[in-house]
């Protein structure tokens, strides 16, 4: 719609243009001095149709230089002593397009020609003359200076080109060195305590078991979650070193968080409706991460026994909503944390909508909804 709109006044300054060269055209031949016998339609024709086809010379300026050169010759050949200005006008837009050769052809055969079709034209003055009236028509300085015009627009239009693919390349490289700092940043304070975590809980859970001994629950979470974190943790820093073969979490994980989640001792259940289908990429990402915080945040804050997850494929739109029936209470305000606010963010890019507030009936509710466009 922007480009539609951007179009517009370029479309109508060209035709602006176009048509006060006609008009200028067309009064300097009605003022004029011409010699045609009887071909004042036909010459007052060409001069308009010179002029008006200055209007395509940004989608077509070969063609419209050729029109105009026709155009030149043509009102010439029948006695109108009137300047090139529509011809002038085309040069400086296939300088511009970089037409320089099929400019210089086109100009030269056009100071060949015109003297030609001044002297079959019907004036009375000898050949001498005619040959300087032609000098008259053309002058050779504006015809170099409408061509060096053009071509140096043509030059400072490609030097803010580069200078804006300069700029495009400098900002990604920075990007690219900071993720690279993020990356390793997050590798030296958290690969190591994770590792950590996980081999004594490996161990702990190893001496359980050697003595025969039963494992509690939460030794094992803790054993699953080091796992996780690992595997969560690699996957990060693939993405922020931008390898494109990085496993990317969806949907199709969710029931991984349920297994985890009753691991800890939380209840889960999962609910679908609509029809199941593949949606964006981003949008499979962004409800996977709304159902693990939700569930993390329930785990840690809420004080639940249960957990329900429900996933709604619509037309345009895919709806996540997770509750549980914690301790919080209708009226109180959720407490703005890290993990609220991450889901905020992500919902917000996706141009979708957050609820996260305490439920009427007690415990805890986050809502999204996440456009994917309707399925063709």
């Amino acid at each position: 719609m922007s480009t539609e709109r951007s179009r517009v006044p370029v479309a109508a300054k060209d035709w602006t243009i176009a048509v006060g060269v006609a008009a200028v055209l067309l009064i300097v031949g009605l003022s004029g001095d011409h010699h045609a016998a009887d071909p004042d339609a036909l010459g007052y024709g060409l001069l308009a149709a010179g002029g008006l086809a200055l209007a395509a010379g940004r989608r077509a300026p070969v063609a419209v230089l050729a029109v105009t050169w026709l155009c030149v010759i043509g009102y010439n050949a029948v006695g109108f002593e009137v300047p090139a200005v529509a011809y002038l006008f085309a040069v400086y837009a296939t300088m511009r397009a970089g037409h320089r050769l099929v400019t210089l052809l086109m100009s030269v055969a056009l100071l060949a020609a015109l003297p030609l079709a001044i002297m079959v034209s019907p004036g009375d003055g000898p050949a001498g003359e005619a040959f300087a009236q032609a000098r008259g028509v053309l002058e050779i300085a504006w015809l170099v200076a409408a061509a060096a015009a053009g071509e140096a627009l043509r030059q400072a239009e490609r030097r803010a080109d580069e200078a804006e693919r300069t700029r495009e390349e400098a900002a990604r490289l920075r990007a690219t060195e900071e993720r690279l700092h993020i990356a390793r940043e997050l590798h030296d304070s958290l690969t190591h305590h994770i590792s950590i975590i996980k081999v004594q809980a490996g161990v702990a859970v190893h001496l359980a078991r050697k003595r025969g001994e039963e494992v509690p629950e939460a030794l094992l979470a803790i054993q699953e979650a080091g796992r996780e974190a690992t595997r969560e943790l690699r996957s990060t820093l693939e993405t922020l070193r931008d390898v494109s073969t990085s496993p990317a979490h969806g949907l199709d994980r969710v029931p991984d968080l349920m297994e985890r989640a009753r691991g800890i001792g939380l209840k889960t259940t999962l609910r679908i409706d609509g029809q199941k289908r593949a949606v964006p990429e981003a949008v499979d990402q962004t409800a996977y991460r709304i159902v693990q915080e939700s569930l993390t945040n329930t785990a840690r804050h809420a004080a639940a026994a249960t957990a329900s997850i429900w996933i709604d494929y619509r037309p345009d739109a895919l709806a996540i909503r997770v509750d549980d029936d914690g301790t919080a209470t209708p009226g109180s305000a959720p407490v703005p944390g890290v993990g609220l606010l991450g889901m905020r963010e992500r919902v917000t890019a996706l141009g979708g909508r957050l609820r996260a507030e305490p439920r009427d009936e007690g415990g805890f509710t986050v809502q999204a909804e996440l456009p994917v466009g309707r399925p063709s």
